[in-house]
């Protein structure tokens, strides 16, 4: 018998990217879209156009993670599919994925994630440890792989390579958040989290209840990076934030502290490159020194290491 699917979008400031996802969803399936306060008209357009979504309207920015744990709590679906406003499904997509959970031991899936010219984009990571965090932030990493040594944190050409082999869903062991199914009632996300590595914190608890498995017979596109876009400086500092915050919880503050060295030893990193490529690239080099200048200065984990209480909703489920 077909599993029932609650696609699960939180939504801030991308109304056109909201409404291309809304649009990608075929109507058998439940949609329930959580809205951090947009101030683009992204709650009005979903209630005139999407009718049949069922909208919950947060009075502040309450978060990635806790928004979604708000989508979940109303869902009544059999599985859940936390879905990006930017990520969109190609047709068939989302039945794909939920045949991965068929199997009784899977208790998380992940599709196919493409940029929008077709290319294989980065969905599927190992565990996060601090060896792979020193090989990101001294640009080892992209440097193995072009040896062909496969060691840093991204998994997802050899995950992808092993599929296209077997064509089956393939273990891995974390799935990013911008499209993740889950089987409910299992584990939600930190609160803790504000957004950034909310997704590798519930990958390792879900792990503990079964396998999570990659089905690229699901394909979705994914426009990464617009909630940063406007800010980058912003999207990097949370990310940094994230993986300090996953350190303390799940190795202790020594890891946390270790880890903050190597972010800022990073950010410092890329400071003196760009500056040295000022006379090469004038414009390109201000801009990344302006950026990488704040990252280095940045507080110690300020968004991501506070607990989010939701701010009150707003009705507007047009459900009933």
């Amino acid at each position: 018998m077909a599993q029932r699917v609650s696609v699960l979008v939180v939504s801030f400031n991308t109304i056109e990217k909201l409404r291309r996802c809304l649009q990608c969803i075929e109507p058998h399936h439940e949609v329930v879209v959580v809205d951090n306060a947009s101030e683009d008209g992204s709650v009005e357009m979903v209630q005139r156009e999407f009718p049949h979504v069922r909208l919950q309207v947060n009075a502040g920015n309450v978060g990635f993670g806790v928004a979604n744990n708000q989508a979940a709590a109303i869902a009544t679906g059999d599985l859940l599919l936390y879905l990006n406003s930017d990520a969109y499904a190609f047709p068939g997509a989302i039945d794909t994925l939920a045949l991965a959970c068929h199997d009784p031991a899977v208790v998380a899936a992940g599709g196919e994630l493409q940029y929008l010219d077709g290319r294989l984009q980065e969905s599927i990571a190992g565990r996060l440890t601090l060896a792979k965090v020193f090989l990101e932030q001294t640009w080892l990493d992209p440097l193995f792989r072009k040896l062909g040594l496969r060691i840093g944190y991204w998994r997802t050409t050899a995950v992808h390579e092993e599929w296209e082999r077997t064509q089956a869903p393939v273990p891995v062991d974390q799935i990013m958040g911008a499209c993740l199914m889950v089987r409910p009632n299992l584990e939600s996300f930190d609160p803790r989290y504000f957004m950034y590595c909310e997704d590798t914190d519930l990958c390792l608890r879900l792990s503990r209840h079964g396998r999570l498995v990659y089905d690229a017979a699901a394909k979705f596109y994914h426009e990464l990076g617009s909630s940063s876009a406007k800010d980058p400086a912003v999207g990097i500092m949370r990310y940094n934030w994230g993986k300090e915050l996953f350190f303390r919880i799940h190795r202790g503050p020594l890891a946390e502290v270790i880890c903050l060295l190597l972010d800022r030893g990073g950010a410092l990193l890329r400071l003196l490159v760009w500056a040295a490529a000022f006379p090469l690239k004038p414009q390109q080099s201000r801009t990344a020194v302006g950026i990488w200048r704040r990252v280095l200065t940045a507080p110690r984990r300020s968004a991501a290491g506070s607990t989010h209480t939701p701010a009150p909703p707003r009705p507007a489920d047009q459900s009933s």
